[in-house]
């Protein structure tokens, strides 16, 4: 099945590192989350949520001056039995998974023209992925997607960004009771694009859940993954890399919401910086509330700098309402080549550029290895490639 359409548009520190590992939680917003933008005050960058993020390059996104004027080509290839509908907003799935949670998701959900709901039916085991290829032409758009995997269903979805634009989106992922679900975003956007989107998922009852988040292109991206769980025994991994070349900022904000008891959430995200002003964020928010008994969660972030002049924020946050848990931790590390490393390679008669490529790729490959789509994993190696091109 493929469905093909156009969308109309309805604190730097000198040197090479410069590094924030905060333990203060930070779950909690300057506004709660509704679905109505008059709700979120304009940013001005002081908040917690804001201020890592360039807001000068957002193109009005965050206050209201960004005019829907743009184009996203748009086209949906789907294995048979998967069912792909155009739905107006009044729909009861849209807004299902989760609420905006900042001013630019509530403008995309004010934005939007129609929604696009694409339904994985009950027991269906797809046996090649649902391909979303999102291709930017220019201007502001505004989009809401919805993927409904129902009970018991399993199901891998590859969204593919490319082209250029200015970019707003809300994506909902709907995991059923017993469901399986794989996604994976990858983010290649040209080197003036700008991209917000808040990506909700809703676990269900022993459900399991698998994000893939892949990052190189875009002058600015920011990225909010949020999880929640309808029912105890859900199972959510989030796992994310990234690229971030000179000039770019990109920020991944995760915020994984125990709130059901007996599930689990395992998050795991790298990125490599090169170039002067390369700037990668990233926010790991973990809540387990008080009627989550039973949890198990860790996250992780690690950053490797390539070159002088990048900078990397990092900041794992986790509040713990409940003492009756299995298990719950954090940790943030980035630095630059590890030395031993490279005297290991280079004493085995390996070139010293060709020993920092090797230490890379390594650096990468557990989690390419785990997309477990073949053309996306050689693509994105080839990528990788590239890039240590220009620096390594």
């Amino acid at each position: 099945m493929a469905e093909a359409q156009n969308i109309p548009a309805g604190s730097t520190t000198a040197g090479a590192i410069a590094v924030a590992a905060e333990s203060t939680v930070a779950t909690r917003m300057s506004a709660p989350p509704s679905f109505d933008v008059a709700d979120f005050p304009v940013p001005h960058g002081r908040e917690e949520e804001w201020r890592f993020t360039p807001l000068a390059r957002l193109r009005g996104l965050h206050d209201g001056t960004a005019v829907a004027n743009g184009t996203m080509k748009a086209q949906i290839d789907a294995p048979e039995g998967v069912t792909i509908e155009s739905v107006e907003r009044d729909d009861a799935r849209i807004g299902k998974a989760g609420t905006p949670a900042d001013r630019v998701a509530a403008q995309a959900f004010s934005s939007f023209a129609k929604a696009t709901v694409v339904t994985v039916p009950k027991e269906a085991v797809l046996t090649e992925p649902v391909r979303v290829s999102l291709h930017g032409e220019g201007g502001t758009t505004f989009g809401h997607t919805v993927f409904d995997v129902q009970a018991f269903a399993e199901a891998v979805i590859v969204i593919d960004h490319t082209g250029d634009g200015v970019r707003a989106a809300n994506v909902d992922f709907l995991v059923g009771d017993g469901a399986k679900l794989t996604v994976v975003s990858v983010q290649d956007w040209d080197a003036t694009a700008v991209h917000c989107s808040q990506h909700n998922t809703l676990v269900g009852r022993d459900a399991t859940f698998k994000s893939i988040v892949v990052t190189f292109g875009g002058d600015v991206v920011r990225l909010h993954p949020r999880v929640t769980y309808a029912g105890p025994g859900g199972d959510a991994e989030l796992l994310g890399l990234y690229f971030t070349d000179a000039g770019q900022h990109q920020e991944h904000r995760l915020l994984v919401d125990h709130s059901a008891p007996h599930c689990k959430s395992h998050v795991v995200y790298k990125g490599a910086l090169q170039g002067q002003d390369a700037h990668a964020v990233w926010i790991g928010d973990v809540l387990i509330e008080k009627t989550a008994e039973g949890t198990d969660t860790y996250e992780m972030n690690r950053n490797l700098v390539l070159t002088d002049g990048a900078r990397v924020d990092s900041v794992p946050n986790l509040e713990i309402e409940t003492g009756e848990i299995v298990g719950a931790g954090h940790a943030s590390a980035t630095g630059r080549f590890d030395d031993e490393q490279l005297f290991y390679l280079q004493a085995r008669g390996i070139p010293a550029d060709e020993a920092r490529r090797l230490v890379v790729r390594g650096f990468f490959a557990e989690l390419v290895q785990q997309i477990g789509v073949p053309d996306i994993e050689e693509r994105l190696l080839a990528k990788i490639e590239v890039e240590l091109e220009a620096s390594v």
